[in-house]
Order: C-alpha cells, then structure tokens, then sequence
C-alpha cells in the first residue's frame, strides 16, 4: 500500500468512527428518539448447562464431547463455559466471559482453547469460484489460542467501546485428500503464531440488548494482524447495521447488512519457493499429477493471502449457514441476511431439566434467507454470490443467553448448526 492510499484509507477509518460519535450524540441528547428498553440490561439470574454432544462437521471431521458452563455465578454477571472434545479433532476448552471490574461499566471477556489435532478445508482458491469438493484438508498439531476483550459500557448498553488482543500457535503437519489419504507430510514447518487486535464500537438504538425487536443497531470494528514470520501487515474494517421491526407485540423481522474490507500495510512474502520452505512443502516429490497440483494450491492460497489481506471470512455459524466455516474467503466481503424471528411464547418459567436449567423467557421460530460474496478485488464483488434459507428453534432464557438451533440449506447440500445467542 503506498503512502496516498494508506493516508486516505485512514482518512476514511477516522470519518467512520466520527459519524458514529456524532449519532450517538445526537441519538443521547433526546432519549425520546430512543426505543425503551424492555427490561432492565444486566439480569443476574443463575442457570447451568452439562450437555454430551457429537459432531460431524465438514472439514473438522466427526467427534464427541461433553459441554458445560454455568451463567451468573453466585448471584454476578460472570458465566463461565468449558469443553472437552475428542475423535477427528480433540482438545479443550474454557472462556469466563462477563467479569465486571467496574459494575455495569467496564467489562472482561476471555478464553482459551487447545487443540491436539485438527484438519481444515483449504479450497483450491479463495473467493467464490470453487465447486463443494474442491478442497484438500490442511492437518494441524498442538494448536493453542487464548486472548481476551475489555468493553466499555454506557447508558444501558447502548453505546459502547471495546479493545482486545487475540494470539495463539500452531503447527501445520500435512496435507490430506478429502477422504483422509495423506497427498504430503510436511517437513520441519515453521510453526505459526498469529496475533490480531481489535478495537470497535457499537450503538444499541433498540429495545433490548440480547433479545431486540424493535430499532437499530450499529458496529464498526478494525481488526488488526501485524506481520509475523511470511504473514503479511493488514488489517480489516467491518461495518454492521442490522434493524429490527416489530411483528405484532412479540416477534420482529430482522435485517442485517455487513461490509468488511482488508488493506495490506505492507504485503507478506510471495516468492513460491519462500513458502513452500516455510511450510515444509516440496510439492515437487509427488509423482500424481493431480496431488501436486494440489499441493501448489495451498502454497499459492498463501500468497494470495499475504498479497491482498484477509477479510471477514463466510460461512459457518453466523453468515451463509449452510456453508462449513470458513467457507468463503477474500480480501473483500458483502453479505445481507433477513431473519423472522416469531415468538411462539413470552413468560417467566423456571425449568430444570437434568442436563439445563434457567428461566425461560421465550421460545421461538426463525425463518431466514442470506446472501453473500467476497472477492480479493473489490471490482469483483458480486459477480458471483452464494445463497441460504431455512428454519431456527430458539429458546431466550434469563440469565441472557439464546439456545440456538438452525437448520439451513443452500446450493451444496444442507447443514445443522448448534450454538449460542443470535447469529448476528
């Protein structure tokens, strides 16, 4: 990035963030503008979950495992959650999220995560232009991730500020054909230690903060990777805007927007042999045509990355939800996505069923449709877009948690995701 374009870039960062400033400003100077909040912003009632589960997910492979976590502890904001995971993949584990070091004021997440084993999906190339099994799987070893988010939090969450800091190492091991058979095993590749930082800010313009039906809802959010290793020095912007419309009393329909754009500081190594040796790759030994082809592929997927930057990635649990994590990935992303979010109940009712209990404030059914693109050239955004539909079960209990359970499909088949809080 030459010094023109990093200046304006930064340019138009600064004026992003100022026009947020001024809306809340001008949202906070007459409150009456305002949705009223539903019901008070920080619930401390207690509830707990211990839940064994399986998985078969695509690229992660199949497994099982035991959850458990508990919201609010001993009558606090604190909830601390904690996994242990074994087959494909195995590892563990654990986040304490909510730790509040000034009460209702300043806010602590954090977690860490290790796992043993684990493979990835590697497409033969980022963007949109790949086909369901056009992919090798990456095997990594002894990975480990931990970090951490400080929030700031102000008249009753409508406005706040965070920070944070995210690192962790791995290392890669080999790369595997879809079916497991290994194409080449790496040797001494250098092990990986990304770090990203985050700093953002978010406006709240709606009537609740975990379960929202009506209003607006605003995030800016730059994420930052220095350069480590071959990596390059980049960073991304995303930009969210989600509104909410009421359904009657109870439900809403909700629409979401996201732009997010990456722009590289100073680009990572991009000779072809540079990386093949920093991964531990001679794709050069493999006799079959078709594997080292493969094997190229993963080189040249790097440096695509270390050329153009790495946005907001698509598919998984939040966007494109019929598509495994990370399915999609570019310098450049836009996605839009619709949600009728429809209240079959609104109560107060404590439930203790062996494995989960809570008060449970409403149930619910979503029917949703997503679109998205991304691309390494902005020009190229929407010359080819992927789509999903289908149907939700929530349940919105107390102590501010949404289970989720989402069952989408799309033109690669279809997908069941099981999670926590909305997806956006």
């Amino acid at each position: 990035m030459n010094l023109k374009r990093f200046r304006a870039t930064h340019a138009c960062i600064l004026r992003s963030f100022l026009i947020l400033l001024l809306s809340v400003q001008s949202a906070f100077a007459e409150p009456s503008r305002l949705p009223e909040r539903r019901r008070p912003q920080f619930e401390n009632v207690s509830g707990w979950i211990i839940v064994p589960y399986v998985f078969d997910y695509p690229g992660l492979g199949k497994g099982y495992g035991v959850l458990g976590g508990a919201a609010n502890i001993s009558g606090t904001y604190t909830d601390v959650a904690g996994s242990i995971f074994a087959g494909d993949v195995s590892g563990e584990a654990l986040g304490i999220s909510s730790i509040h070091l000034v009460p209702q004021k300043l806010i602590l997440d954090t977690g860490v995560i290790h796992v043993s084993n684990a493979t990835l999906q590697s497409y033969s190339q980022r963007g949109m232009a790949t086909e369901k099994n056009d992919y090798t799987l990456l095997e990594f070893v002894n990975s480990s991730f931990y970090g951490g988010r400080l929030l700031a939090t102000f008249f009753e969450r409508r406005f706040e500020v965070y920070a944070g800091l995210y690192s962790g190492s791995a290392q890669f091991q080999s790369i595997r054909e879809p079916d497991g058979n290994i194409i080449i095993e790496a040797q001494n590749a250098a092990r990986s230690r990304p770090t990203t930082m985050v700093f953002g800010m978010q406006i709240d313009a709606t009537d609740d903060y975990v379960d929202p039906r009506r209003g607006l809802r605003f995030n800016v959010s730059n994420w930052r990777t220095p350069a480590r290793d071959v990596g390059p020095d980049f960073f991304y912007m995303d930009y969210s805007a989600t509104a909410y419309i009421p359904l009657g009393r109870q439900s809403a329909w909700a629409f979401t927007y996201l732009r997010s754009d990456a722009y590289v500081l100073r680009q990572g190594e991009t000779d072809y042999d540079v990386i093949a040796r920093n991964q531990g790759l001679d794709c050069d030994t493999i006799t079959d045509l078709q594997q080292r082809t493969e094997c190229e592929q993963v080189i040249n997927s790097i440096i695509a990355a270390n050329t153009y930057g790495t946005a907001t990635s698509l598919g998984g649990l939040s966007r494109l939800r019929s598509y495994p994590e990370g399915r999609y990935k570019g310098a450049h992303t836009e996605f839009f996505g619709t949600e009728v979010r429809w209240n079959l109940t609104e109560e107060n009712k404590p439930f203790n069923i062996v494995i989960v209990k809570d008060v449970r404030v409403a149930f619910q059914i979503a029917l949703f449709y997503e679109i998205g693109t991304t691309a390494d050239r902005r020009s190229e955004l929407w010359d080819i877009t992927r789509s999903s539909y289908g149907v939700g079960v929530r349940m919105v209990v107390a102590s501010g948690l949404v289970y989720r359970i989402d069952f989408a499909t799309g033109n690669e088949g279809f997908q069941t995701s099981i999670f926590f809080q909305y997806p956006w």
